[in-house]
């Protein structure tokens, strides 16, 4: 028995896509994401000095609503539960009479996009259900918001809460 190696076809290259010009495309910069992440980082620094806004670290959770994804990949999504205009970011400690804090991130200008009418419907429905909802542009918003969320006083719970019994098998 001998050994071989395995011949392998010759991939073609990809044609670089190029503009009008017919130079090159550059790669879209993904600001948004960029100052999300720049976020995120501010909010663990807040946690390690332990400031007003050190809570909200640990209750904040990102929604990855958006980018583009093939069609299959999209359907299973939607199928999931995937909704379009869900905000970005989510912080999920109860202040000032609210529940939480819907935040949806945007690029500091000029490099901000438009807010889609789906993401205003979103805000503007979780605002009704009893969340605080926010648009920020950029990341010096983001922190302001957010710092002036955390500064509110904590929502109370007024009378005995209710339990369900479905779904309450974690607390054993």
């Amino acid at each position: 028995m001998s050994w071989r190696q395995p011949t392998r076809r010759a991939v073609p290259a990809r044609k670089p896509r190029v503009n009008k010009s017919g130079s090159p495309r550059k790669k879209p910069v993904d600001w948004e994401g960029q100052e999300q992440a720049a976020l995120m980082l501010w909010l663990q620094g807040e946690l390690h000095r332990q400031t007003a806004v050190a809570p909200a670290h640990e209750h904040t959770y990102a929604v990855p609503n958006g980018g583009s994804r093939h069609g299959k990949e999209a359907a299973k999504l939607k199928a999931q539960g995937v909704r379009s205009g869900v905000s970005d970011l989510v912080i999920a400690v109860p202040r000032g009479g609210h529940h939480g804090l819907y935040l949806e991130l945007k690029a500091t200008p000029p490099r901000d996009a438009g807010l889609a009418e789906s993401q205003r419907e979103w805000l503007a429905r979780m605002e009704e259900a009893g969340y605080c909802a926010v648009l920020a542009l950029g990341l010096d918003q983001a922190k302001a918001a957010i710092r002036e969320y955390m500064s509110m006083p904590a929502t109370q719970v007024m009378g005995d809460r209710e339990e369900i019994t479905h779904g309450s098998d974690w607390r054993r």
